[in-house]
């Protein structure tokens, strides 16, 4: 495959901010569960794959994938997203508010009952600046607008992390791992152990061979979507030049012979002009 026709990272440079990468990272259980006590200083027993249990298939050489991570830990949900594109803050709060009610719609049709509905935290990891603000860190749960120490106790939770953030606002820990988003060098256990394990990835050759298949894959709905486009274009060329015909007195057996549209099309122009 040629650079011109590259359209995605080479396997080689794929970094933990790039969706594909920070899937397969997240599919490693300890780092998984490392990274969610970390973020929110907690200690978990043991997480499981929800998706696993839901026959959707991670490969992207499958098909069903939703989320990026989709865990249960302890009685919650955990659904962790890499955020790469800055959508800016409104979009992305209902981004969260998207993937939550993923969470409960799953559940519900499970067969859940409301009340039945598990704690979760919707966590985005975000290498650009949030909320016109500087911290790392910002979490978000329902509170009475009246009383704002009052929460709604509906047991949902969103987090946003910032890798731009400046302030002294979370552990070192999560400082490093943002750090490390953004492709600095650190020194921090837990971040050299994603690197590493990266590392590790990189050098398997079935993970290579999987990526070069999701790589064909985007580059045919790629193409596929640009032929579409350039005979789109054609057309709406086409009607343009029938429709100013028209208006010069051209007659549709005059218009048919230059443009590639049906009499029925120009005449159809020819009545809404």
């Amino acid at each position: 495959m040629t650079e011109k026709k590259r359209i995605i990272k080479p396997w080689e440079e794929l970094t933990i901010i790039d969706d594909y990468m920070f899937k397969l990272v997240m599919r490693h259980p300890h780092i998984c569960t490392r990274l969610i006590e970390k973020i929110l200083d907690i200690k978990i027993k043991h997480i499981n794959y929800l998706e696993d249990e839901k026959s959707l298939k991670f490969r992207y050489a499958g098909k069903g994938i939703r989320l990026d991570v989709y865990v249960e830990a302890d009685d919650t949900i955990y659904n962790i997203e890499m955020q790469v594109r800055d959508y800016g803050d409104k979009e992305l709060a209902y981004r969260t508010r998207y993937y939550q009610s993923l969470i409960d719609v799953e559940a519900l049709a499970a067969g859940a009952n409301y009340s039945d509905l598990k704690k979760s935290f919707v966590i985005f990891l975000c290498p650009f600046k949030l909320f016109q603000n500087d911290r790392h860190m910002y979490t978000f749960r329902n509170v009475c607008i009246q009383d704002k120490d009052m929460e709604l106790d509906d047991g949902t939770t969103k987090i946003f992390l910032s890798s731009e953030g400046t302030m002294d606002d979370v552990s070192p820990d999560i400082k490093a791992f943002l750090d490390y988003m953004k492709g600095l060098p650190v020194q921090d256990e837990f971040a050299n152990e994603v690197d590493n394990f990266i590392k590790e990835i990189k050098g398997k050759e079935e993970e290579r061979a999987s990526y070069m298949t999701y790589e064909m894959k985007i580059l045919e709905a790629h193409n596929d979507g640009k032929e579409e486009g350039i005979k789109e274009g054609e057309k709406i060329a086409d009607r343009r030049t029938a429709v100013r015909m028209l208006q010069k007195g051209k007659s549709t057996e005059e218009i048919v012979e230059f443009v590639d549209l049906s009499k029925e099309e120009i005449e159809e122009l020819s009545r809404q002009s």
